[in-house]
Order: C-alpha cells, then structure tokens, then sequence
C-alpha cells in the first residue's frame, strides 16, 4: 500500500484527539475509512484502536505483502482444531479465574481434584458453576466446530 504524504506530529495530534470524540463521530470516521460502520456492541477502545491503525496505514504504508502472506498462514494453522479422540493419560489443562485446573483422561472419563467424572461438562461445571461445553471450555472444541 502507498503511503500518503503527512505531518507526524499532525497524525499523532488527531490519533490523541480520538478519546474525546462522541461514540458517533467515531463511529462516521470508522465508516468514512472502512466504508461501513463498525459492527454492532463494538468497544469504545476497539474503535479507536482501528481508527488509530487506519491512519497510521495510510500514513506510512500498510503490510508487507511477505508480513500478510506470513499472518494469513498463522491464521489458517490457529483454525485447525485438534482430535477430541482423547488417549486414557491425557492430561488437560485449563486456568479458569486465576487457578490452573488439571483433568486428566482414563478409559471411562476423567478424573478432576481426585474425583471420576463420566465427562469434561461435568468438571466443566463444577470448575466455574454454570453449563459449558467441556470439550469447548478445555480447548478442544472451537466456534461450534469439533
């Protein structure tokens, strides 16, 4: 991507001036340098955020077509889920509110803080009190996916 002739100072002085914008203006500035507005229960500080990087790229330039050629890679191998055929010994860790929680997989279940459980929901439950997904809560299942 080309980059536009500007004054540093100038950019960073409107990058500054973004945290006292109403969520509107943002919100016009978003879609004026997008080309639609940002999506629905977007952040405050996500919109300036990509406000802020919309300027600088087109300031100074965008990505090497190397550096997005190296991220489209890293994105494709982080949406490869692994196996849920879980081995008996496998250990699963999760850290959940600060505490590192250890499960690990035998032939009828698993086993959670020296207690058997017939499935990873169950320990899932008992670890944060509500229903999840155990597969999901322990990693192993992402965005709907197995």
């Amino acid at each position: 991507m080309k980059a536009s002739a500007i004054d540093p100072g100038a950019l960073a002085d409107e990058i500054r001036g973004l945290a006292r914008l109403s969520r509107h203006s943002l919100a016009g500035k978003w879609a004026a340098l997008y080309g639609a507005p940002p999506p629905p229960r977007t952040s405050r500080p996500l919109i300036i955020w990509a406000i802020a990087y919309k300027l600088q790229e087109r300031a100074y330039g965008g990505l090497a077509p190397a550096t997005r050629r190296i991220l489209a890679g890293l994105r494709e191998a982080a949406s490869v889920t692994p196996s849920r055929q879980l081995r008996p010994g496998t250990v699963l860790l999760r850290e959940w509110q600060g505490t590192a929680h250890r499960v690990t997989v035998i032939d009828e279940g698993v086993l959670y803080g020296g207690k058997h459980y017939s499935s990873l929901s169950e320990v899932a439950r008992v670890i944060t009190g509500s229903r999840w997904s155990g597969p999901r809560f322990f990693g192993l299942k992402a965005n709907g996916k197995a």
